[in-house]
């Protein structure tokens, strides 16, 4: 846990202690309120595995996506079809469907890309009712059910309860002042809503009565004036320091504490500048455990001191009760964009397997922090670009870097120039649903290889650059010593939303952004079944029973990250068994997996076959830029599209300052350096894409497609 002053920490837990104090204690509802449904009627523990139900996101308080259900196994996996899928939004091909179903009572709970929520039928797949969100669309990870109600959100900072029976809107509050309250699925859990903020320059966790949606406390991620935690920001810093809790949060019922991840620090022109926010500042990337009653701090861990990467590690905690050196120890694992998990006793922050502070390069003028915490058993993923050298093997190692910027490693600060550092503020787990098996005692997660190149000459944080291949892996993880049991490199990052189901029959489920749901061995990775949905899959899969028989279900829309509008896009909710009668959808064109460059594409008989380097491009004119650029678009154009056989010159404009140029990558077929008013020629003979960026200014990155 991070050391701080004593003194401090008892001044700021009792300043918290005092301001909750006058925070009414919820009595919990009366079995069956409202005289309808059980919803997450109350689970009494963390740990309860799903089965009839999966009733909240995550599957349990402890967010450990696992069902002891067990008619679905190893032996007859194959024979998985759908019973039935319900288009949702009547064949919605757009927007951003980040949304994970829920299950109670043989009814499925979930919401659209547009934000609507829709109950269906789990048995016969037909919809039950649906409600129209009122203040636009927005992007939604999932509903709560308890107490009879159906728990969402919408724009205007609005939390609404809908009848879990008709969908009707049983009551709505907007509860201002505390951040934006969209997107982050709601908890639920004895008469109280967990509701997290997002997006905003300063964002508080929220408790809710969810008889009336009556605000009964709040928890700020960058603490005021007064508060514990205030002085670890420069100056007003904290006033725009972000730290939102963007993600739900876990719940242990016995100790009485939720444990939320907060996001990274922004502010001061964007979140990979820190030199007006000097300090650790707090709690941006850390995990915060609060009593639930009151909200009253109780410990902390912060993962990433003066986070300059956004590297926030906003994740749904996961809880697990595991054999620790002999001991049984009750334990919160925490930990996703860094590639590293960080294993904590939920009861009070501290590490039973180590966590270290070693030193990390140093910034001045950035303030950065002298060390970062460490695992003693390391990570789970490399912190360290490959340079690799170009005409290899394409793609080659994940975690290649494009060639001409400055390879750096995990923590390595920047400037003006950009730094090129693993896993990226896109890759390693990022806020995939995490799933810990009671049968094996791995946790598993989906996650990204994305590069990213961080410095001061970005507007907001970090450039993925354009021509990487952005893939990924699964990754399962023993929690009892916190070293991989396996590891598997899959064609797609796993990062955004690629949730994890681990079963009672040690298989795993999990959802590809080409629309694929697999089956694999939980103990081996060893691949057992797909099946194609029609869309991305940007959610986690659920098992549940109803009519006598055991479902697999899975909500495939799909998202724009990583891969923009190329990944497809569905309202498809699926409901699989054993020997069912509907077969897969058609195969949608599988996603882009390399970055794009920044423009559309261009015939080069427009422009006489010519990229001109440094230069922006304008399509609708066909003018190209008056003054020298180093912008990702400086190459005009960025895109050019020609036949096979066509030479294409690259020239560097005459009225640019200094030397430019053109390297290909990652075949290494060319590359120039050439003095202001020089040109260089080159004939591409294959079809294929041909990236290429400028040594000069590697931000600057073109395409020839060759066709």
């Amino acid at each position: 846990m991070t050391q701080i002053d004593r003194r401090n920490v008892l001044k700021g837990a009792a300043a918290v202690a005092v301001a909750a104090a006058a925070v009414p204690t919820v009595a919990p509802p009366a079995a069956g309120a409202a005289g309808r449904g059980t919803g997450a009627a109350d689970l009494a523990r963390f740990d309860t595995p799903g089965d009839q139900d999966f009733p909240k996101v995550g599957g349990n308080l402890g967010n450990q996506n696992y069902t002891s259900l067990r008619r679905i196994h190893p032996g007859n996996v194959r024979r998985l079809r759908g019973a039935w899928v319900n288009r949702i939004e009547g064949g919605l091909t757009q927007g951003n469907s980040q949304s994970t179903a829920v299950a109670v009572d043989g009814v499925l709970y979930i919401e659209s890309a547009l934000g609507n929520v829709i109950a269906v039928d789990g048995v016969t797949g037909q919809t039950k009712w649906r409600y129209e969100q009122v203040r636009g669309s927005l992007t939604r990870r999932g509903v709560a059910v308890g107490g009879g109600y159906v728990f969402t959100k919408s724009n205007e900072n609005y939390v609404i309860a809908l009848d879990q029976e008709t969908g009707q809107v049983a009551w709505e509050r907007q509860v201002n002042g505390y951040g934006n309250i969209e997107k982050v699925a709601v908890v639920y859990h004895d008469g109280l809503l967990f509701c997290g903020t997002n997006d905003g320059p300063r964002g508080a966790a929220l408790a809710l009565d969810a008889r009336n949606g009556d605000l009964l406390w709040h928890f700020w991620g960058t603490p005021g004036p007064g508060e514990f935690g205030n002085d670890t920001w420069e100056g007003e810093s904290w006033m725009d320091g972000g730290a939102t809790p963007w993600i739900h949060p876990a719940v242990d019922p016995e100790l009485g504490l939720t444990y939320w991840t907060f996001g990274n620090a922004r502010g001061n022109n964007s979140s990979q500048d820190g030199s007006a926010r000097g300090g650790q500042n707090l709690f941006a990337n850390s995990l915060v455990a609060l009593d639930m009653r009151t909200g009253a701090y109780r410990w902390h861990f912060q993962s990433v001191h003066h986070d300059i990467w956004d590297m926030d590690n906003v994740m749904a905690p996961v809880l697990a009760d595991v054999r620790i050196k002999g001991r049984r120890r009750k334990v919160v694992v925490y930990g996703s964009k860094s590639g590293m998990f960080f294993v904590l006793d939920r009861t009070d922050g501290t590490a039973p397997l180590g966590v270290v502070e070693r030193p990390v390069p140093q910034e001045p003028r950035q303030k950065t922090w002298p060390t970062q915490p460490f695992p003693v058993q390391g990570g789970w993923t490399e912190h360290h670009v490959v340079d690799q050298p170009l005409g290899t093997s394409v793609p080659g190692d994940p975690n290649r870097a494009v060639p001409n910027y400055v390879r750096g490693a995990l923590y390595d600060p920047h400037w003006d120039v950009p730094i090129l550092s693993i896993p990226g503020h896109g890759g390693g787990a990022d806020w995939s649903h995490m799933s810990f098996s009671h049968r094996t005692g791995l946790v598993y997660t989906g996650f990204g290889y994305v590069a990213a190149a961080h410095s001061l000459t970005e507007s907001s944080n970090g450039l993925r650059p354009p021509g990487e291949y952005q893939t990924g892996g699964i990754v399962a993880v023993d929690v009892s010593t916190n070293r991989v049991r396996w590891k598997r490199r899959m064609p797609y990052s796993l990062a955004h939303g690629n949730g994890i189901l681990t079963t009672g029959t040690d298989l795993m489920f999990i959802g590809q952004p080409d629309g694929n749901l697999l089956a694999m061995d939980a103990r081996t990775s060893r691949e057992l079944w797909r099946f194609q949905t029609g869309a991305a899959i940007s959610s986690s899969p659920i098992m549940y029973r109803a009519g006598g028989k055991e479902y697999l279900a899975v909500y495939a829309g799909g998202t724009s990250i990583p891969y923009g509008n190329s990944a497809p896009r569905g309202d498809f909710l699926w409901a699989f068994e054993i020997d069912g009668s509907v077969g897969p959808a058609p195969t949608p064109p599988p996603p882009v997996i390399r970055r794009p460059v920044s423009g559309g594409p261009v015939e080069g008989a427009a422009v006489a076959d010519t990229v001109v380097i440094g230069r922006t491009y304008n399509a609708a004119t066909g003018q190209i830029g008056a003054t020298e650029s180093f912008a990702v678009a400086g190459m005009a154009p960025t895109h050019l599209r020609v036949p096979a056989g066509t030479t294409v010159t690259f020239t560097n404009h005459p009225g640019n300052a200094g030397e430019r140029g053109v390297t290909q990558f990652f075949e290494g077929l060319f590359e120039a350096r050439l003095a202001p008013g020089e040109s260089f020629r080159y004939t591409f003979t294959r079809t294929g894409e041909y990236f290429f960026n400028d040594p000069a200014s590697p931000r600057s990155t073109g395409k020839v497609e060759v066709y």
